[in-house]
Order: C-alpha cells, then sequence, then structure tokens
C-alpha cells in the first residue's frame, strides 16, 4: 500500500495531518504502506514518526529537520564542504554584540555584508548592511523578534553576483534551473515576487554548474526535493557556484506555475517509487 499525506498525489490510502497532531490513525496506516509520501507542510512530528515506521518515505527531510533555518543550513553546507559565503551565525543580539567588542568594534566583514534572519524566504528577511550603524540597526530590530521568540541569525559576506541567482529545484531526479535578475536598482535582489526577471535560457554552462553542484550536495544530503538559490562571484574565473540557500518552501511561477508544479512533484514520486522497488 502506498499511504499519500500529500493531497497532490494520490495513492492506495490518502489522510490529511494538516493542522493537527498525528496520531494512532496515522501510526496505524504507515505499519501497513510499503512507502509513504508527505507534503511539504508536513511536520517534525509527522515526518520523524513516518521515518521510524515505514520502509520508505518521500521527500527525504532529515536535512530540513536536522539543520533546521538558515543557521542550520550554513552548518549544513559546512559539514558537506558545499561552497557558501562566509558566514558567523549568532543566537541573540547580544551575542553579535559582544562579537563585536573582541573584534575592536570592526565590522566582521568588508563593507558591505549580509545580515539574515534565521527564518523567511525570497529575499524578506534578508539585508545588505552598508555600515556599523546599519547594523546596530539590525540587531535592534532583531532583539524586538527575540522578545516574541524568534531568535537567531547570521551576518555573512556579501558576493556580488550582478544582481542575478540560480534557482534550482530538485524533485527526485529531475532538476529545473533558471535565472533571476533583480532591479538594476537594487543591490540586494529577492524572488519572482518582490520584482525579479526570470531567465531560463542565459549562461547555460553556468546552469550546469550549478545543477553539477546541488545534485552533488543532494548525493551527500539525501535532499530529494527542495529549491536551492545560487550565485556566480563575477570577481572569479570560470563556473564557480556558491549556494545561499535551501528552500523546503518554494514559489512556483519559475516552474510554470502550479499545473506545473503538480506535474513535475507527481512525476518524481512515481520514479520515486519505482526506483526505490516500492
Amino acid at each position: 500500500m502506498i499511504l499519500s499525506f500529500n493531497p497532490v498525489f494520490v495513492g492506495d490510502k490518502n489522510l490529511l495531518c494538516a493542522g493537527r497532531r498525528p496520531g494512532p490513525k496515522d501510526l496505524s496506516a504507515m505499519k501497513k504502506a510499503r512507502a509513504v509520501i508527505l507534503g511539504q507542510g508536513c511536520s517534525e512530528e509527522l515526518y520523524r514518526m513516518a521515518q521510524a515506521t515505514a520502509p520508505r518515505v518521500f521527500p527525504n527531510y532529515d536535512a530540513r529537520f536536522d539543520f533546521p533555518g538558515k543557521t542550520g543550513q550554513a552548518d549544513l553546507f559546512l559539514k558537506s564542504k558545499a561552497p557558501f559565503p562566509k558566514s558567523l551565525v549568532f543566537a541573540s543580539a547580544t551575542d553579535c554584540r559582544k562579537g563585536l567588542v573582541k573584534l575592536g568594534g570592526s565590522p566582521p566583514f568588508a563593507l558591505p555584508f549580509v545580515f539574515k534572519y534565521d527564518w523567511g524566504g525570497e529575499g524578506q528577511t534578508v539585508f545588505l548592511v552598508q555600515g556599523l550603524h546599519e547594523l546596530e540597526k539590525r540587531l535592534d530590530d532583531a532583539e524586538l523578534f527575540e522578545a516574541t521568540g524568534q531568535r537567531g541569525f547570521l551576518l555573512q559576506e556579501f558576493v556580488p553576483c550582478k544582481n542575478r541567482s540560480l534557482r534550482v529545484v530538485v524533485a527526485h531526479n529531475e532538476l529545473v534551473a533558471y535565472w533571476r535578475t533583480g532591479p538594476p536598482d537594487k543591490t540586494m535582489m529577492g524572488g519572482l515576487c518582490q520584482g525579479a526577471t526570470l531567465d531560463r535560457e542565459s549562461d547555460p554552462h553556468l546552469m550546469d554548474a550549478g545543477k553539477a553542484a546541488v545534485n552533488d550536495l543532494c548525493r551527500k544530503t539525501g535532499i530529494n526535493l527542495a529549491g536551492f538559490d545560487l550565485v556566480f562571484d563575477e570577481r572569479q574565473k570560470g563556473p564557480a557556484p556558491v549556494f545561499l540557500e535551501i528552500n523546503w518552501f518554494f514559489g512556483r511561477r519559475g516552474l510554470g506555475g502550479s499545473n506545473a508544479y503538480y506535474k513535475l512533484l507527481n512525476r518524481a514520486i512515481d520514479r520515486w517509487l519505482k526506483d526505490s522497488g516500492s
């Protein structure tokens, strides 16, 4: 029996666990399943239950829950030897201020550098810091978030990339890549929802290099459903992709819309079931 918790994929048995904790009914069904298909929004509790019970689970979210948030991803990139910008991780604004004191009040990286909260997506919680006064403002804001329970951020070296990033979406063994180029008046670009331009054709050799880097990381980590953001340092010669982050939830416009994504996902699950012998 194929058990699906993903409303996009129809299995032999279908359950929904949105808005509730998994219970005995879910556990009983998992014990009878040859494979369990989970949704992108599945909770860690549901995922861990499936991993401990069913012989096969899609997607593989070990990295998502073992290395949570953007600070966790920095650790994942480091342990996987994946190229990413130099980064400093802080649990709080107080920790960061203490770190700056040890540096004699100097910036941790050459200006400008990046301030990135542990949460958020599409560039909405990422900021370019032009000086220490601006960093202090970001730390003041971080303290306000900490009062609500949202903690953690990182400071990161800024990689000049002609205001362009490569999104590579992985769905089992199928990869889809496209460029997102920000408006010329912005130093820091966001996603398509923030005005970036979509480009599926430019620099195919760089796209191939990005896909190869993503393939290598997926091989090391088991990731088989995610959107990766990479950039190419304009100061370097040759295709040398640099990872920025992993998006477990990602936009679908670059894939051709929701219907195109649903087809991609269903193809991926069908192939995964076949390849895994389920």
